[in-house]
Protein backbone atom coordinates (compact mmCIF):
# COMPACT_ATOMS: atom_id res chain seq x y z
CA UNK A 1 0.00 0.00 0.00
CA UNK A 2 1.43 3.36 -0.99
CA UNK A 3 1.74 6.12 1.62
CA UNK A 4 -1.05 8.68 1.77
CA UNK A 5 -0.76 12.43 2.13
CA UNK A 6 -1.48 13.74 5.61
CA UNK A 7 -4.21 16.33 6.09
CA UNK A 8 -2.27 19.52 6.87
CA UNK A 9 -3.03 23.21 7.26
CA UNK A 10 -1.09 25.92 5.48
CA UNK A 11 0.52 26.96 8.77
CA UNK A 12 1.70 23.38 9.38
CA UNK A 13 3.26 23.25 5.89
CA UNK A 14 5.05 26.55 6.52
CA UNK A 15 6.41 25.18 9.82
CA UNK A 16 7.65 22.02 8.06
CA UNK A 17 9.36 23.97 5.29
CA UNK A 18 11.01 26.29 7.81
CA UNK A 19 12.88 23.26 9.16
CA UNK A 20 14.52 23.05 5.70
CA UNK A 21 15.73 26.64 5.86
CA UNK A 22 12.84 28.47 4.15
CA UNK A 23 11.77 31.79 5.67
CA UNK A 24 8.65 33.87 5.13
CA UNK A 25 9.53 36.38 2.44
CA UNK A 26 6.16 38.07 1.83
CA UNK A 27 2.44 37.60 2.21
CA UNK A 28 -0.47 38.77 0.12
CA UNK A 29 -3.89 37.87 1.40
CA UNK A 30 -3.99 34.24 2.44
CA UNK A 31 -0.86 33.23 0.47
CA UNK A 32 2.64 33.37 1.87
CA UNK A 33 5.87 33.19 -0.11
CA UNK A 34 8.69 31.22 1.44
CA UNK A 35 12.23 31.75 0.24
CA UNK A 36 15.68 30.47 0.98
CA UNK A 37 18.93 31.56 -0.59
CA UNK A 38 21.48 28.80 -1.12
CA UNK A 39 25.18 29.00 -1.85
CA UNK A 40 25.83 30.81 -5.09
CA UNK A 41 22.97 33.21 -4.41
CA UNK A 42 20.24 31.03 -5.95
CA UNK A 43 16.79 31.99 -4.64
CA UNK A 44 14.37 29.14 -4.02
CA UNK A 45 10.74 30.23 -3.62
CA UNK A 46 7.54 28.38 -2.72
CA UNK A 47 4.02 29.80 -2.36
CA UNK A 48 1.76 28.32 0.31
CA UNK A 49 -1.94 29.14 0.89
CA UNK A 50 -2.62 29.66 4.59
CA UNK A 51 -5.89 27.71 4.64
CA UNK A 52 -7.08 25.79 7.70
CA UNK A 53 -6.91 22.53 5.71
CA UNK A 54 -5.25 22.20 2.32
CA UNK A 55 -6.93 20.18 -0.42
CA UNK A 56 -5.11 16.99 -1.34
CA UNK A 57 -4.32 18.24 -4.84
CA UNK A 58 -2.94 21.51 -3.48
CA UNK A 59 -0.75 19.69 -0.98
CA UNK A 60 0.47 17.30 -3.69
CA UNK A 61 1.44 20.30 -5.86
CA UNK A 62 3.32 21.91 -2.95
CA UNK A 63 5.26 18.69 -2.34
CA UNK A 64 6.04 18.40 -6.06
CA UNK A 65 7.42 21.95 -6.09
CA UNK A 66 9.36 21.44 -2.86
CA UNK A 67 11.02 18.34 -4.35
CA UNK A 68 12.92 20.65 -6.69
CA UNK A 69 14.82 21.96 -3.67
CA UNK A 70 14.57 19.31 -0.92
CA UNK A 71 15.21 15.56 -1.35
CA UNK A 72 11.97 13.58 -1.55
CA UNK A 73 13.06 11.20 1.21
CA UNK A 74 13.36 14.15 3.61
CA UNK A 75 9.89 15.44 2.69
CA UNK A 76 8.12 12.08 2.93
CA UNK A 77 8.23 11.76 6.72
CA UNK A 78 6.55 15.16 7.09
CA UNK A 79 3.91 14.95 4.37
CA UNK A 80 2.99 11.24 4.10
CA UNK A 81 1.59 8.66 6.49
CA UNK A 82 3.63 5.52 7.07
Amino acid sequence: MSPRLKRLSGAEVVAILRTFGFEVHSQRGSHVKLRRIVSGGEKQTLTIPLHSELDTGTLRAIVRQARRYVPETDLQRHFYTK
